[in-house]
């Protein structure tokens, strides 16, 4: 059984940071790329990291770039998001994803996600 589970939300003030974590179970998490998206209430979801499976190469987009990095544990079988000098466009949920092209669900997997609000 696949599990992606999330954990580190909740309420920070602007310029604060949080660090998300995702653990995963179920798959051969070393052979997945890893991201992070989030969706904001009236918004389209948007990728905010991505690390690669082999040479865990990462990207981010311009509106997190230099703010937000992604890791991961292969032996731990985790990824994290750390989040730095965060603004209030940043609220949103976030969601771990593990993806692979030709193995699992055509857009891979997916966690519960995990509120993170930035609101002084």
């Amino acid at each position: 059984q696949v599990q992606l589970v999330e954990s580190g939300g909740g309420l920070v003030q602007p310029g604060g940071s949080l660090r998300l974590s995702c653990a995963a179970s179920g798959f051969t998490f070393s052979r997945y790329a890893m991201n992070w998206y989030r969706k904001a209430p009236g918004k389209e979801r948007e990728l905010v990291a991505t690390i690669t499976s082999g040479t865990g190469s990462t990207d981010y987009p311009d509106s997190v770039k230099g703010r937000f990095t992604i890791s991961r544990d292969n032996s731990k079988n985790t990824a994290a998001l750390q989040m730095n000098s965060l603004k209030p466009e940043d609220t949103a949920v976030y969601y771990c994803n593990a993806y692979r092209r030709g193995l699992g669900p055509p857009d891979g997997y997916w966690g519960q996600g995990t509120q993170v609000t930035v609101s002084s």
